[in-house]
Parts: structure tokens; C-alpha cells; sequence
């Protein structure tokens, strides 16, 4: 009986072969659970499962257009996953960049902490979209693109009442802001407070359709709170937010020490050595995911 391989080396190899095609098939099936390419793969292998009977079966018409549709299915499957496609490459290349390294941005998320600060206290509204597994390119390109480095004097500069990106959602990926001024799908859901305004249910409906964190500050009270999964945590503290995000991120978010509370009877000269962009002489009321009705 002649061997199956002829020699160890081969079988090894063979082995090798077969662990590294498990591993891209496992990771691949990782990276589109959860997402809407789920869904869609699903009805590609019934698809699949319906060609495969017409060529095995005597179905001649459908076998016709089985091989007439076929030779066009890969560029097909490149359109419709183009999104997921291009967020397995990045996650890879992110995966095999950790050898030139230390993460740049193991900090940046601590900087969207230290801006709700600044905004609870100074009641300026605000709405953050951290981008996760799921892509949001659709709502980037729906507003101002940026592409910087996320930093607390950017995102409170752009949330400065009489900026021109001041309307809208600020859209994190990683450590950098894609881009400011985002429109976002409201919440339809009939079950949530009335005294929630439009700044509210936007941050709501991108978690309901995506998996991203939105951290929205209220104008009217300069309340913190976390949208996630459809669902939204109010009031919520400064400590609770870092630890809301920290577990959230799966990562450990050292205390930082918060700016010290503006006194209200103080003048223009005392404000200086702080450094708050946020002072402005007369904040404007602005229309759009800016406004939040009277509670």
C-alpha cells in the first residue's frame, strides 16, 4: 500500500496548508459577524446551493442562465462587499502593524472624555460617533471630510457655537476624526422620552443600525450620555463615561485630572489662563441635529 505522503516534510506541509485555509475562513466569518454582510452571505450560498442543483439537475433554462450569470458573480460579490472587503484589509493591515510598535492612539479616546467635560460645563452641545466593526463610510461622506488626528483642542474647537461645523456629528475612527458636520438617521423608536431632542435620537439611530458608541452632550442641561445598541445611558458622570468607554473599547483609560468648573461670576480675564475655546459672547440657538426641546 503506498504511503499517503510520501514524506513527513509534505505532510507537514499539508497541514500547513489546511491550518492557514481554517484560518482565513475563521477570520473572514469574524470579521462580517454582526454586520449586514451577514445576512447577505447567507442568501449567496442559497444562491449557490440553487446553481448547484440546476447544473446537477436536468433544469435547462435556469442552467442557461446559470452559465451566462456566472462569469459575472465575482465582480458582482466585489460591489456589493466592497465596504466589508476594505475593512478586512485595514483590520489586517492594523493587525500586522503592531510590529512597528506601540499604539499611537492608546490615549485618543481619553481626549473625547476631557471634551464632554468642557461641554457639560459649558452647555455646548455636542454629538461623538466612534466607529467600530461596522463602517460609517455612508455618513462620512455625508458630511465634511477631515481626516485628522482626534485631539481634545480639535473637538472643541469644532464644537465651538459659532464654528461652521458646529451642526451635525463628529465621526471617530481610531485614533483620527474622519469627519465633522454628519448627518445621521433619526430614531423612530416610539418608546423614547419626548424630552429627547433631535441631537439625541441621531446619536440613537446610528447605534441602532451600526455597532458605534455615541457620546452626546445635551446644549439645554450639559448633560453627558452614551448611546449604545439602540439604547441610551443619561446623566451620565465624567468617571462614568471614561469607564463606559474603557470597557466598552476594551481598553484601560488612566484617570486623567479634569478642568477645574468656570465660576459663573467670573470675568473674561480670569477665563484666559484656561484656555476654553468655548467662550463666546453670545451663543447662537442653531436649527437641525443642533436643537433639543424645552424639558
Amino acid at each position: 500500500m503506498m504511503p499517503v505522503f510520501p514524506s513527513w516534510q509534505q505532510g507537514a506541509w499539508a497541514a500547513l496548508d489546511i491550518l492557514l485555509v481554517a484560518l482565513l475562513i475563521y477570520q473572514v466569518l469574524m470579521m462580517i459577524r454582526g454586520t449586514r454582510a451577514a445576512p447577505m452571505l447567507a442568501g449567496l450560498i442559497v444562491v449557490a446551493v440553487i446553481f448547484y442543483l440546476a447544473r446537477m439537475g436536468e433544469l435547462t433554462t435556469l442552467n442557461w442562465v446559470v452559465s451566462r450569470v456566472l462569469p459575472y458573480i465575482v465582480f458582482a460579490l466585489i460591489v456589493v462587499f466592497q465596504s466589508e472587503i476594505r475593512h478586512v484589509l485595514a483590520d489586517l493591515g492594523r493587525r500586522l502593524s503592531f510590529l512597528g510598535g506601540a499604539d499611537a492612539g492608546t490615549d485618543a479616546y481619553d481626549d473625547i472624555v476631557l471634551a464632554a467635560n468642557l461641554f457639560s460645563q459649558h452647555q455646548t452641545g455636542a454629538l461623538v460617533v466612534i466607529e467600530r466593526r461596522i463602517g460609517l463610510r455612508t455618513h462620512i461622506e455625508s458630511g465634511v471630510p477631515l481626516d485628522a488626528r482626534l485631539s481634545y483642542d480639535l473637538l472643541a474647537t469644532i464644537f465651538r457655537p459659532s464654528a461652521p461645523l458646529h451642526d451635525g456629528a463628529v465621526i471617530v475612527q481610531k485614533d483620527r476624526i474622519a469627519a465633522a458636520a454628519c448627518f445621521l438617521p433619526l430614531s423612530m423608536n416610539p418608546l423614547l422620552s419626548t424630552q429627547l431632542g433631535t441631537r439625541h435620537r441621531a446619536g440613537i439611530g446610528i447605534t441602532e443600525e451600526t455597532d458605534a458608541i455615541a457620546v452626546i452632550v445635551s446644549e439645554e442641561t450639559g448633560a453627558i450620555s452614551l448611546a449604545l445598541g439602540g439604547k441610551i445611558e443619561r446623566d451620565l458622570t465624567v468617571e462614568q463615561l471614561r469607564e463606559r468607554l474603557g470597557s466598552e473599547l476594551r481598553r484601560y483609560m488612566a484617570p486623567v485630572t479634569l478642568p477645574t468648573p468656570i465660576a459663573q461670576d467670573q470675568d473674561e480675564e480670569s477665563d484666559a489662563p484656561l484656555g476654553s475655546p468655548l467662550r463666546e459672547t453670545a451663543p447662537q440657538k442653531r436649527l437641525g441635529q443642533d436643537s433639543e426641546p424645552q424639558p
